[in-house]
């Protein structure tokens, strides 16, 4: 296993993708972090702003949770490719020759995808907090950044991007066509999940099914929702506890890559 661990560890550095992903991350949070910190905190002339109905220091939690609903796309797809990567390239055999044993293969691709989703979610945050802080203390009512759960947001945040690195891992698993699966991934990020949440959150019948969508369960990490700051006074949904978005990304983790042992790495690999 270690050996297996520090061998799907390299593959990660062995290409440019990884950092060329990252430094698109990096820039278009601090682009998003800085027009949301901007419309927060200067009055627009609107009616409503969602600063109308949130406290000071849940204004800052907003903007400093965005890595994940913004974000989770860059860890999903990094993640991914570190097994659509070697099948389209054909490297998916020498591995195997290394490690035949699949089943160990693949948690080691897991495993070895968390320190990448980690460095992204440090990325992240600290590009998020950069930009977002200082707007927030020079017309807002201050950053927050000494306050427990502010401090408590940032570190979830970073964790919740390792969660979306290895969830991309175990969806490659399963969807090993590497556009394929690039193309899934940026329509559910960017598409499917967010209209999903508000249509299912928009009706009492329904609203409790969008608790459990993968974003929905990384926001109830956070412990604060953007579709919820930004839907009005009683907008959004209401969101699972910690315990449980923490349980509900694992278990879809556990899922993919169930299904993904059960066909990808099941059948023959030439």
């Amino acid at each position: 296993m270690i050996t297996a661990l520090v061998a799907e560890s390299r593959k990660f550095f062995s290409t440019r993708l990884w950092w060329v992903l990252a430094l698109v991350m990096v820039a278009y949070l601090a682009f998003i972090a800085g027009v949301f910190a901007f419309s927060l905190t200067v009055d627009t002339g609107s009616s409503s702003q969602p600063s109308d109905f949130l406290s000071p220091r849940e204004v800052a939690q907003s903007i400093y949770a965005l890595t994940s609903p913004i974000g989770y796309v860059f860890p999903l797809v990094v993640g991914s490719l570190a097994v659509t990567a070697e099948f389209r390239h054909k490297t998916i055999t020498g591995s195997l020759l290394v490690e035949p044993r699949r089943s160990v293969l693949l948690v080691a691709k897991l495993v070895s995808s968390i320190p990448l989703g980690l460095a992204y979610g440090v990325l992240a945050t600290g590009t998020v907090v950069a930009v977002g802080g200082p707007v927030l203390a020079l017309s807002g009512d201050g950053a927050f950044l000494g306050d427990g759960e502010v401090i408590e947001t940032l570190v979830l945040s970073v964790v919740v991007m390792a969660l979306w690195t290895m969830m991309g891992v175990a969806f490659g698993s399963v969807l090993t066509n590497q556009v394929a699966a690039i193309v899934v991934v940026l329509a559910f990020t960017q598409l499917i999940e967010p209209i999903a949440r508000v249509a299912l959150g928009a009706f009492d019948a329904t609203s409790e099914v969008s608790k459990f969508l993968p974003g929905a369960a990384a926001d109830a990490v956070l412990g604060s929702s953007f579709f919820s700051s930004f839907g009005g006074e009683g907008g959004g949904t209401d969101l699972l506890p910690q315990w449980g978005g923490a349980v509900v990304m694992v278990a879809y983790i556990a899922v993919l890559a169930v299904v993904g042992r059960s066909t990808t790495f099941r059948r023959d690999i030439g």
